[in-house]
Order: structure tokens, then C-alpha cells, then sequence
């Protein structure tokens, strides 16, 4: 069965230190005084600081405007960058010879611009009511003139990088400024170069030629309806007389057809009696020759002849009695009526009327198509002109506002140029620094002196932690075994091993303060080597 650790009294554990003082104490005297000699030997660190403060512009806001917290924060950590860079720390390290050990040493030249980049602090001067109105620029060197002079000389680089940039800035922003204007400069006079073409293209589709539109059109509806109102009765009467015509006609034909019946008609004479027994005659002869002889027959040919002599005879005395009958139609013809003349000359006058008027309603129906369509084209001509307008515009706002921005960008550059913008300068220059500030060698060597000591403990709890779980005492027995102790034998040593015990805890804490102080060096060397305390010098 297990049996839990016996806890030991407290007197008990000071039996403990007494016994294994010399365990705890040479450790902490060693490590202590290792560490006091390698922290007096760290080189002093001297503290330069200069304070910068934001200078107000010498023009009136509305011209130039302050600079905004944000904004001025952003660009002091800009200039920082720059001013933090290699290219501006290296020059300043190899000018005043910093570091001259470590680059002596061979260290790279990285590392030892990151540990002069640590050195400098840059802390926001918030003293006017958690307002920034300025900054202190500290560096820490281990030569109070030197120290001093590279805190002057980045004061000089922040003032003069944010002048430059100030400068720079305005320049960049003039200049980007006036590219926009330009810009939309064109795109101005492109769309007033559209909007001119639309009106050229659409003059006839304004929306203010709406009402004189309409005016017209209203007019030319009135005179479309005098037209056509004229038209009708012109084509009324000419219908009447051709009315009259007609019937005048009509009975004037029938008087020439009576005239011409009056003539004698060639059937009703004796001379058409006679050819037409003639015909007969040959007619009945030719039918017997026929019965007789053939039709080639020089008989029956004759009486052809003879018969179609008799039918050109009748056929002539037809034709003369027609031409006769025309003749005198003809001269009938020649002896018209006036009433006929008359009414051919009003229908022709009414006819003319008629085709003028169609003329004219033609037009007017060609100048309503015409209006009607430009009417009708006034709304599409009226969107697309608002659109243009629209987009003219917004064109020109942003113009006119451009121009406001570069106004006050050209004057913020310019007074940037002559150091009346807003800007930086020095109030406190870099002081002469009289005391260290690093390393607090006081401190620092308490604690090495408080390290020995755990390692001291850490020691001696090493050689006796075994022991812890021995039994060694007569509490231990009791503890362990359960059982009552009855009688303890004290430890029984002989005369030899009484003066063997002496020497040889004399020899062990002879040989402990020789190792003691032989690893005192070894221990200095050992952290000068690492410089593990150089971190304490910031």
C-alpha cells in the first residue's frame, strides 16, 4: 500500500537551508558577482530628446485648411518610415562612428540598423486637451555629444522630409488636379459639341417650335377644310353641267339621226328593185348551170362574174347612201348648238377649278404629314435633349467643382512653397544629455544577485530532494511504517571518522569557493560573448 509524502515543518525546512548554505550562497555569489561585473562594464546610454511641434498655416482656413489630426498622424508615420530607412540611418551611423565595436566585430550591417532604428522613439505630444499638436523625437547613444547631435540632425530630417513632402505633395496634387480639370474640360466641350450637333440635327424637333407647330397645323386644317368644302361645290356644278350637256347632247343627236333618216335610202329605189331582180335572175341561171356543169366551167364562171358585178353594184350604192349620210351629219355637226359650247367651257372652268384645288389639297395634306411628323418627333427630340442637358449638367457641376478644388489646391501648393501652409518646425532643440539613462546598473545586479540565489535553491533542492522521500528521521519511520518508535540509536563513529567528517566539509566548501570563484570570470566572459544584456541598454 502507498503511503503519501510526509509534509515537512517548516522548521525542518530551515534545518535544511542551514545544513545547505553553502550550496545556496556560492551559487548566488558567483552569478551575482558575474553578472555586476558584466553590467558595470556595459557602456553608459545617454538620452537626447527634441520636441516638434504642428505650425499652424499664417492663412485663413477657408484659403488653406488646418491639417486634421488623422491626416497629420498618418503623415508624420510616413516621414517616419523614410526617416527610419538604411539609406538615412547608415549614413548617420558611419558619420558619427556608432556602433564602432559591432561593425568592428563584423556584425551585419542589418542588425545593427534595426538596433539603432530601436533607439529611436517617436512619441505623439498629446498635452493640449488629448489633442496632437506635436511629437518628441528621443535617441539614445553612448555619447552625450554624439547622442546629442543625432537627435538634432533627425529632428532636421523629419522637418525637412515633411517639407519635402509637403511640397512634393502639393506639386503632385496641383498637378493631378489640373489632369482632372483638363479632363473635364474635354469632356465638357464633347457633350456641348454633341448637344450643338443634336440641335442642328433636330432643329425642326425642338420642344420650343412645339406651339408655332401647332399654330400652323391648326391653320392648315382650316384651309384643308375651305379646300375641300370649294372642291365640292366645284364638282358639284361641273356635274350639273354635264348633266345639261348630256341631255342638250342627247337631243341634238336625235335631231341629226332624224335628219339623216330623212335621206333616201338606196333599197326603197327603182335602180335596188332592178338589181335586185337582176341578182335573183343570175342567181337562178347560175343554179342550172351548176346542176348542168362543173364549177370550173367557163359558163358558170362567167355567171359568177356577172353575179358578183350585180353585188358590188348594191354594195357601192349602200356605201354612197352612208357617205352621204355622213356628209350631212358632218355639216350638221358644223352647225352646233351655243348651249353645247357654253356648258364645255364652264365644265372645263369647273374641271381646272377642280385639278387647281386638288393641287393645293395635295400640298396642305403634304404640309400636315410634314407638321404631323415633326409634332410627333417633338417628344423622342425633347428626351433626347433632356438627356444631353442632363448629362451637360452633371458635366458641368463637376467642372465647376474641380475648379473649386484646384483653386484651393493651387493656393495650398504655392503656400506650401512659401512656407505658409501648415506644417512642422522644431520648439525644443536636442539637449545635451548630462546623466545615463541605461543601463540601471543597480537593478540589474540585484537581480543577478536574486538569480544566484535560485539557482542556489534549485541546487540544493537538487541534493536533497531525494532525501525527501527517505526515511532519515524518527517522524519518518512513524510516518512511513505505521508503527510507534520505541527507542532511537544515535550514530556511533569512531575517533578516526569523528576528524574525517570536518576535513573533508572544510576540503568540500574549499573546493565550492574555488569553483566559485574560478567561474566567476568564466561566467562575465560567457555573457559579454552572447551580449545578453545589451538588450538593457535601451
Amino acid at each position: 500500500m502507498s503511503v503519501e509524502f510526509r509534509p515537512r515543518k517548516v522548521s525542518e525546512y530551515f534545518d535544511i537551508v542551514r545544513k545547505r548554505k553553502w550550496l545556496i550562497l556560492l551559487p548566488m555569489i558567483a552569478v551575482g558577482l558575474a553578472i555586476a561585473y558584466v553590467v558595470y562594464r556595459l557602456p553608459d546610454i545617454y538620452e537626447s530628446t527634441t520636441l516638434i511641434v504642428v505650425k499652424p498655416s499664417t492663412l485663413p482656413n477657408s484659403v488653406v485648411p488646418t491639417i486634421e489630426e488623422e491626416t497629420l498622424t498618418r503623415e508624420l508615420t510616413s516621414i517616419s518610415q523614410v526617416v527610419t530607412s538604411r539609406s538615412s540611418l547608415q549614413p548617420l551611423m558611419e558619420k558619427y562612428d556608432l556602433y564602432k565595436e559591432e561593425r568592428r566585430r563584423g556584425e551585419p550591417m542589418e542588425l545593427l540598423i534595426d538596433a539603432m532604428r530601436k533607439q529611436i522613439k517617436v512619441e505623439v505630444n498629446t498635452s493640449n486637451h488629448e489633442i496632437t499638436n506635436g511629437f518628441n523625437i528621443t535617441y539614445r547613444g553612448r555619447d552625450p555629444k554624439t547622442t546629442q547631435a543625432v537627435a538634432a540632425e533627425l529632428a532636421s530630417k523629419y522637418i525637412d522630409e515633411q517639407t519635402k513632402s509637403t511640397i512634393n505633395g502639393g506639386a503632385s496634387a496641383k498637378q493631378f488636379i489640373e489632369e482632372q480639370v483638363r479632363q473635364a474640360k474635354e469632356e465638357l466641350d464633347t457633350i456641348d459639341t454633341e448637344r450643338l450637333k443634336y440641335l442642328q440635327q433636330n432643329l425642326d424637333h425642338i420642344p420650343s417650335q412645339s406651339q408655332a407647330l401647332v399654330g400652323r397645323l391648326t391653320a392648315l386644317h382650316e384651309g384643308q377644310k375651305a379646300l375641300i368644302a370649294e372642291q365640292g361645290r366645284s364638282r358639284d356644278l361641273a356635274a350639273a353641267y354635264r348633266s345639261q350637256l348630256a341631255d342638250i347632247t342627247k337631243s341634238y343627236q336625235e335631231e341629226m339621226a332624224l335628219s339623216a333618216e330623212n335621206t333616201t335610202d338606196p333599197k326603197t329605189t327603182v335602180a335596188w328593185a332592178n338589181l335586185v331582180a337582176k341578182k335573183s335572175e343570175l342567181e337562178n341561171e347560175l343554179q342550172g348551170l351548176l346542176s348542168q356543169y362543173k364549177e370550173k366551167h367557163p359558163d358558170v364562171v362567167a355567171k359568177k362574174q356577172q353575179l358578183e358585178a350585180v353585188k358590188r353594184d348594191q354594195d357601192q350604192m349602200i356605201a354612197d347612201w352612208k357617205d352621204r349620210i355622213e356628209e350631212r351629219k358632218q355639216k350638221l355637226q358644223q352647225l352646233s348648238d351655243p348651249r353645247i359650247l357654253s356648258l364645255k367651257t364652264q365644265i372645263a372652268i369647273m374641271d381646272g377649278d377642280t385639278e387647281r384645288q386638288q393641287k393645293l389639297l395635295n400640298e396642305t395634306n403634304q404640309q400636315i404629314a410634314e407638321l404631323d411628323s415633326r409634332i410627333n418627333e417633338i417628344p423622342n427630340a425633347e428626351v433626347g435633349l433632356e438627356a444631353i442637358d442632363r448629362e451637360y449638367q452633371t458635366k458641368k457641376a463637376n467642372y465647376d467643382s474641380l475648379l473649386a478644388q484646384q483653386q484651393k489646391v493651387v493656393i495650398g501648393a504655392d503656400a506650401a512653397k512659401d512656407q505658409q501652409s501648415s506644417g512642422i518646425q522644431l520648439v525644443d532643440p536636442a539637449n545635451l544629455p548630462e546623466q545615463p539613462v541605461a543601463p540601471k546598473r543597480s537593478t540589474l545586479t540585484v537581480a543577478g544577485f536574486g538569480i544566484g540565489l535560485a539557482i542556489g535553491f534549485l541546487l540544493a533542492i537538487a541534493f536533497e530532494l531525494r532525501r525527501l522521500f527517505t526515511i532519515q528521521t524518527m517522524e519518518d519511520a512513524k510516518h512511513y511504517t505505521g508503527l510507534p518508535v520505541l527507542a532511537s540509536i544515535p550514530e556511533l563513529l569512531t575517533e578516526a571518522e569523528s576528524r574525517a567528517i570536518p576535513r573533508r566539509r572544510a576540503f568540500a566548501l574549499a573546493a565550492g569557493i574555488s569553483f566559485a570563484i574560478v567561474s566567476i570570470p568564466a561566467l562575465a566572459f560567457v555573457l559579454r560573448s552572447t551580449h545578453l544584456f545589451d538588450k538593457f541598454l535601451t
